[in-house]
């Protein structure tokens, strides 16, 4: 039997045949889909998540991408009452749509972003008529109606695009699936009338009872299983295609009926998600329809694989390919972001070749001509920093949390280590987020290490969920990217040659949160973490964390509290490192044996 190619030579020959035999897979997305709702736990680099395994696996290549542009006013007065239209030009609309106070800036940006959307899935459907497939990698606002919005949604753009198709003279049978976790109602009422769109949904709770000439609306409650809902889906979708014979089919695959969705109580797993898919595909294409996809709903960090899952599918039937975890895709996002960059752009140096640039304030003057730092990491500018952060789309996400003009701030005198500021205000009384690096020779010997001594990342303006408790030392919620971070210094640590990261936990959730990324440097140190993890699993982090500092973790042999104990952990870039840390982790070690004190028992008064 021949031997399988690495990984790597895989892609490399995927990304070449590419080249000679053009994708399946229509691709809509604009870099504007990252834009976060406000109040919504959908991730804001869904698409791009998706887009850049598309990218890296060699399953499309850029030029088969396409940019929406804005869709027009006109587009949408086909679908939407005026007086409506014209209402979202006022915040209050917005803020009573998605339930909280909205200033009129992120009001504007968001129905905005949903028009992007909107056009998005209208180009889709062209796509899709035009080659018989077309991926929207957004879209799917389905609770919005004529003259009302709802759950998060202000413009309905499967009505919009089927509205314009037909506009454009497009006359047969139009079948929406809405496999959303929740019912496709606005897109039901808009089309109640019309026998010629038939809307199908198969969804948790009917959000109204309105009926249509042609539609199917099945409530099948909470907690419904694989097993169940394929079953449903089965006995629902092919008698429609039978009696109503579609031309063209417009799927919402929302993800969150998926097991781990942030907002969704259903049980489905990777394989029954994908079995659906592949199910209406099967159906669409036994009816001879063009099929035009939408993302719909999706919430938390992981709902982009199950989407990336079922193109790579759609494009290499019965050979998916299984996508890496989120962490992974998002350091590859990343680093193609940073192969854009030219150096000279991160370091500011001037055209004439001047690598350093020294003007008169960069010279510490009289006696000793000593260089004032003036580059942070000795590598990038003050405009280089502001680059990165622009480019990557981090201050964009800072804007979408209401910090509509954030402010960065770099210290560099320090000879102990340099410190990075953002603020969410020009006044700088938000502090949104604080780290602190120095490049360090000496915690591993033989190896140049990027040191983080404090990072702090938070929303002073937002609140604490009421399902989540708060860390120890923590006074605000957190911005939730720390992934995003976090793979931002590997690729500077792959930019500046430096062999990985280190930091020094002083609590155990903030090792339990690096624990993803990094181990500790000494062996011993490593084994008691996970022992103490292991008696802690299940246990939320704030409270894991509050277990740890009162000594209730206790070692079974001596009964006595394991006390935590602050130590380096280190996250391995180069192989250097890797081999480093392979060989002090070597000789095999007995994990220790802990338990849980449980805890005091009060007298009641």
């Amino acid at each position: 039997m021949p031997k399988r190619l690495p990984k790597v030579a895989r892609r490399a020959l995927r990304r070449a045949r590419r080249r000679l035999v053009p994708s399946n897979l229509r691709i809509v997305y604009h870099p504007r889909y990252g834009a976060r709702f406000p109040g919504s736990p959908v991730d804001p680099l869904r698409a791009e998540r998706i887009l850049t395994f598309l990218l890296s696996e060699g399953l499309i290549l850029r030029d088969q991408v396409k940019r929406p542009k804005p869709i027009w006013l006109k587009t949408l007065e086909r679908v939407h009452a005026a007086d409506y239209l014209e209402s979202l030009h006022e915040p209050e609309t917005v803020s009573a749509a998605f339930g909280l106070t909205i200033e009129r800036t992120l009001a504007e940006r968001v129905i905005d972003l949903q028009r992007l959307h909107a056009a998005g899935t209208l180009l889709a459907v062209r796509r899709a008529r035009r080659t018989g497939v077309g991926i929207n990698l957004g879209g799917g606002f389905h609770h919005a109606h004529a003259d009302r919005a709802g759950g998060f949604c202000m413009i309905n753009d499967l009505a919009a695009a089927i509205a314009a198709e037909r506009a454009r003279g497009f006359s047969a049978p139009i079948l929406v699936v809405d496999l959303d976790l929740h019912d496709g109602d606005g897109t039901r009422s808009m089309f109640r009338d019309d026998s010629t769109v038939h809307t199908l949904s198969i969804h948790a709770h009917h959000w109204d009872e309105a009926e249509a000439i042609e539609s199917t609306a099945v409530e099948l409650g909470a907690r419904v299983d694989g097993a169940r809902y394929l079953e449903v889906l089965r006995e629902t979708l092919p008698p429609v295609v039978e009696r109503f014979e579609p031309k063209l089919v417009i799927y919402a695959a929302g993800c969150d009926p998926a097991r781990d969705d942030a907002l969704g109580d259903w049980q489905l797993d990777a394989a029954a998600m994908l079995e659906r898919d592949r199910f209406v595909v099967e159906q669409t294409r036994a009816a001879s329809a063009s099929l035009a996809v939408v993302l719909a709903g999706g919430y938390g960090p992981e709902s982009w694989r199950y989407s990336a899952r079922f193109l790579s599918d759609l494009e290499r039937p019965g050979r998916p390919i299984e996508p890496p975890s989120t962490p992974e895709i998002t350091l590859a996002r990343y680093r193609w972001i940073s192969s854009l960059f030219d150096p000279s752009e991160l370091t500011g140096e001037d055209a004439s070749g001047d690598e350093f640039g020294f003007t008169e304030e960069d010279l510490e003057l009289p006696g000793w001509r000593r260089l004032r730092e003036t580059r942070f990491l000795g590598f990038y500018s003050s405009h280089g920093v502001e680059l990165v952060l622009e480019r990557a789309g981090f201050l964009d996400r800072l804007r979408d949390l209401g910090y509509p003009h954030p402010q960065i701030e770099l210290q560099l005198e320090d000879p102990g280590g340099q410190t990075l500021r953002v603020y969410g205000d020009p006044d700088r009384v938000d502090l949104l987020v604080e780290l602190r690096l120095h490049r360090d020779r000496r915690e591993a010997p033989g190896l140049e290490l990027l040191s983080i001594d404090w990072l702090l990342l938070q929303n002073p303006r937002a609140k604490f969920p009421s399902q989540r408790g708060r860390l120890p030392g923590q006074t605000h919620p957190g911005l939730g990217m720390l992934s995003d971070v976090v793979a931002m210094l590997i690729v500077v640590c792959e930019r500046l040659h430096l062999d990985g990261m280190v930091f020094v936990p002083s609590r155990f959730h903030i090792a339990a949160t690096g624990r993803r990324f990094m181990r500790f440097f000494d062996p011993q140190a490593q084994i008691r973490f996970e022992a103490m993890a292991d008696v802690l699993e299940g246990v939320p982090l704030d409270e894991a964390s509050r277990r740890v500092a009162d000594g209730r973790v206790i070692d079974q042999d001596s009964g006595e509290p394991v006390a935590w104990s602050p130590l380096p952990m280190g996250l391995a870039v180069s192989d250097k490192m890797n081999r480093w840390l392979d060989e002090r982790s070597s000789e095999p070690m007995e994990k220790p044996r802990f338990a849980l004190r449980p805890p005091p028992v009060v007298d009641p008064p």
